[in-house]
């Protein structure tokens, strides 16, 4: 089932092939996967990567472990996901999300608590670029990006902005693939993306810390569920 090939970050490229097998439906929701030892064999890999493979698609819902009986199928990604993403470098898309949680949610709290007019300004500006080019039918990827932005650097510390230069390409790789998947969607979706920033906006604007954590915190989940699981919010 698993071709053999000989490259750097071997279990990310065993994570991809699984993730392909689950997405065009030869795994299906439910199905048990090979066990260690086949994956092994057929890859041509180490136990420890093939772990490493395993507790990634665990870690992202896509796979559950049952004690005794093997490792199954939980739920199947988009259809779309491996037209827009090369399916080894999902998990490090996914990776990057769950750093993105844990800064932006704290640096969305201090934005509510600190931010300036100014600063204010200049996330309402990249709102409304969000609004305008989903208006147009294009991806607002540089918008989105900006609005993140805006509110990393309205905290009042200057880490939390440089944290999301130094992953800008991967950052904007990984909305690419979500607002392309929403794109496909309909357009209740892409009204749910737009309020999701919205609510982040709303809660900094008047200053609400625990709104605005929760608020980004929901966003960046929704984000991962909208990439991870073909079943949710269509």
């Amino acid at each position: 089932m698993f071709t053999p090939q000989k490259k750097e970050r071997l279990g990310d490229k065993l994570y991809g092939q699984i993730l392909q097998q689950i997405v065009s439906g030869v795994l299906r929701e439910g199905d048990r996967l090979p066990s260690e030892n086949q994956m092994c064999q057929s890859f041509n890999v180490s136990r420890p990567v093939v772990r490493q493979a395993l507790v990634r698609l665990q870690a992202d819902g896509l796979v559950a472990s049952r004690q005794g009986a093997g490792t199954f199928v939980q739920k199947r990604p988009p259809e779309g996901l491996t037209r827009f993403a090369e399916p080894s470098d999902v998990s490090e898309m996914l990776r990057c999300l769950e750093l993105r949680m844990a800064v932006e949610s704290q640096a969305a709290a201090l934005a509510a608590l600190r931010r300036t007019s100014s600063e204010l300004k200049d996330i309402e500006n990249a709102l409304s670029a969000i609004e305008a080019e989903m208006k147009t039918g294009n991806l607002p990827v540089s918008a989105d990006f900006a609005f993140h932005y805006a509110v990393a650097a309205a905290s009042g510390n200057v880490l939390f902005p440089q944290v999301l230069q130094t992953l800008n390409d991967l950052i904007e790789r990984g909305m690419t693939v979500a607002l392309s998947l929403t794109r496909e969607g309909t357009p209740e979706r892409a009204r749910r993306v737009f309020d999701e920033h919205y609510a982040i906006f709303q809660a900094i604007e008047r200053r609400d810390v625990q709104s605005a954590e929760l608020a980004m915190r929901y966003h960046l989940d929704r984000l991962r569920q909208r990439v991870t699981d073909s079943h949710r919010d269509r």
